[in-house]
């Protein structure tokens, strides 16, 4: 009987791990980033690691952030510095039950970026991450990127087709779409929606948002954010008319009266 000597094991090469980007377009991830920062309550739930990406297509009349619609304005980087970054808080965010949340500008205009940081985070760090955006794009979200999403802060700006087109320079009926593409999904979904006085107030905007939200059955909070004028500076900087410069913001009593409104709808509003 013959036998066969076996010699030791060949090593293998462990292979590299396939996320959104890498198996999108074959090389490292790169994306315009205008900043990012540490926050609490504002950008979902805990303290969150939010990168801002750079390049947005809507021109919203309130905007705080103006510098972030050109994704020139931002500066290249690549995921592996962004994770990298958000990994020297991992233990602080853990603790406040907070995650990563990937911001902007409009975070689908870089659709493969934002999917293999969303992926990166969830999986390499184990974040709980968050999507902040308008839907506009919602169609270039893959399902790969939602699965990797935690959390939809979803903008619904007016219910009102002329008044979102006036707030956005853009037409409502994506943002819609993505919503019910959201629902459909299973997918939990804060609303954010802001009171301008003279703008997005009208009783029956408001009710519109409110009826639609409740209607979707995947909503677990509605965020109603008072106008303010805090990035008026930045349109000056800019040299662009801060159109909204003569626009009270609303008074406490008409903020809660717009959460009356989704609470009557059964909605958890703040």
């Amino acid at each position: 009987m013959t036998s066969l000597a076996i010699g030791p094991a060949t090593p293998v090469t462990p292979a590299a791990p396939v996320t959104p980007a890498a198996a999108a377009t074959q090389r490292p991830s790169e994306g315009s980033v205008h900043s990012w920062d540490l926050s609490t309550g504002v950008d979902g739930p805990g303290t969150r690691f939010v990168t801002f990406l750079s390049g947005c297509p809507l021109t919203c009349l309130y905007c705080h952030n103006p510098d972030t619609w050109k994704m020139r304005n931002g500066k290249r980087t690549s995921a592996d510095d962004v994770i990298a970054e958000a990994g020297k808080y991992v233990r602080f965010i853990a603790a406040s039950g907070g995650g990563a949340t990937i911001s902007g500008g409009e975070p689908l205009l870089q659709p493969v970026f934002t999917g293999e940081l969303l992926h990166r985070m969830k999986h390499e760090l184990g974040l709980h991450t968050a999507l902040d955006t308008s839907g506009f794009l919602g169609v270039r979200a893959t399902d790969a990127l939602l699965r990797d999403t935690d959390l939809v802060l979803l903008d619904i700006k007016s219910w009102d087709p002329d008044t979102y087109k006036k707030v956005t320079g853009r037409p409502l009926r994506p943002t819609l779409d993505f919503a019910r593409r959201l629902a459909d999904l299973g997918q939990e979904v804060h609303v954010r929606f802001v009171l301008v006085p003279g703008l997005t107030d009208n009783p029956a905007n408001i009710e519109g948002v409110a009826a639609f939200a409740a209607g979707l059955g995947n909503v677990s909070r509605v965020d109603v954010l008072p106008f303010h004028k805090l990035g008026e500076a930045k349109w000056q900087a800019l040299a662009m008319p801060f159109t909204l410069h003569d626009t009270p913001s609303p008074t406490p009593e008409q903020v809660a009266g717009a959460r009356e409104v989704f609470l009557a709808h059964g909605l958890h509003a703040v």
